[in-house]
């Protein structure tokens, strides 16, 4: 076997562990408010309100501006590059409003997702080429760490052998590169949540696909310590008949992690996968009143799930600022507590808690 020569030096493994460490610390998870253009103008449509730049700069102020109570619920913001460099309405840049706070700062790093050739619709993510001189530039611009998305599908064939390879050794890749420079990455291997699946095949799709990710890390020797793991919650297709308890998913989701997350990862910050608010939040409860061991820190990195009511909230009215802001911290405040397992909120999933799933969620 041919000798690995040292990737990172002593100081740089510690600072990366530190900084996963601070982003998950007891509590806190992230807002994920890293939505493209073309994202940002499915939610935007979904109230009204016209896909601007000052629009979508708008809304993030709202999100924002909460107060301090929001500081001991969220540990990191993941940006877009657009919203990097935007500024609130006195001229304050959104990146120092969030360091003040004693937030960390993160930002996409992917060019998103495209085409897989040789497969049944399946999918890559590009953006690895100029990723090292991005990461400098991010880096002196106050990120502290990144995030890069890749989409897996559950179907009768996929996802493919090739598709999960491919997509684990981007994501290695990614990594590699971020930590060379200070930048902790978020690894997140998102699989849809379309289709009629039930939970043990979505259980089984998460194992193979969590196997692939951690191999592929292992071979690109990436600071497993310096990372964290978004990942999507073990649960059924849409479209599947069978319905599964909060326990039923939680046991399904944690013993999938047992079986592919090796313990050095810091944290594990799940995705909402199109999940009604009320659901991602009791379903993030369960998973930490699991009865199973669970070595790592268990957390969220919502975007929907922590912004819908405040969207809804707001509707592109000056007037409604303040309460959407209001529906974010609330939101906020009890994802805060369900990571900590000590949400006791009913399960209210009805007309007023719609999910927030679009199909095949892309970039």
């Amino acid at each position: 076997m041919s000798q690995q020569f040292p990737a990172l030096s002593e100081t740089q493994k510690r600072d990366l562990h530190e900084t996963a460490l601070r982003i998950v610390s007891p509590g806190r998870g992230i807002l994920a408010a890293d939505e493209s253009v073309g994202s940002m103008a499915k939610r935007l449509a979904q109230v009204g309100v016209e896909n601007s730049e000052e629009n979508r700069r708008q809304f993030r102020q709202i999100l924002f501006s909460a107060d301090d109570r929001i500081n001991s619920c969220i540990g990191g913001v993941i940006f877009f590059h657009e919203t990097l460099y935007q500024h609130t309405d006195h001229g304050v840049p959104f990146v120092k409003m969030i360091r003040d706070k004693g937030i960390l700062v993160g930002v996409k790093v992917d060019k998103g997702v495209v085409p897989l050739p040789g497969t049944c619709g399946e999918s890559t993510t590009q953006g690895l080429d100029g990723l090292s001189e991005r990461c400098v530039q991010y880096r002196k611009d106050g990120a502290s760490f990144a995030k890069w998305r890749c989409v897996l599908r559950i179907s009768d064939t996929n996802p493919s052998k090739l598709a999960i390879n491919e997509n684990a050794n981007v994501l290695a890749r990614y990594c590699s590169i971020c930590q060379q420079h200070g930048i902790v990455p978020i690894i997140e291997p998102e699989i849809l949540p379309d289709g009629d699946h039930d939970l043990r095949r979505c259980q089984y799709i998460t194992e193979k696909v969590l196997a692939a990710v951690y191999k592929a890390m292992s071979d690109h020797h990436v600071y497993l310590e310096g990372t964290l793991l978004k990942p999507n919650m073990v649960t059924p297709g849409h479209s599947c008949s069978t319905k599964y308890s909060p326990e039923e998913v939680a046991m399904a989701t944690v013993t999938a992690l047992r079986r592919t997350v090796p313990p050095a990862v810091t944290g594990v910050t799940f995705l909402s996968g199109g999940q009604s608010e009320e659901e991602a939040t009791v379903h993030l409860n369960a998973i930490n009143n699991c009865p199973l061991s669970k070595p790592w820190i268990l957390s969220f990195s919502f975007g929907r799930a922590l912004q819908a009511s405040a969207l809804r909230a707001w509707r592109g009215h000056k007037e409604n600022e303040k309460s959407a802001t209001e529906q974010f911290i609330k939101r906020a405040e009890v994802n805060s507590l369900a990571c900590q397992g000590k949400y006791s909120g009913a399960d209210n999933c009805g007309e007023t808690n719609p999910r927030i799933y679009g199909s095949y969620h892309t970039y």
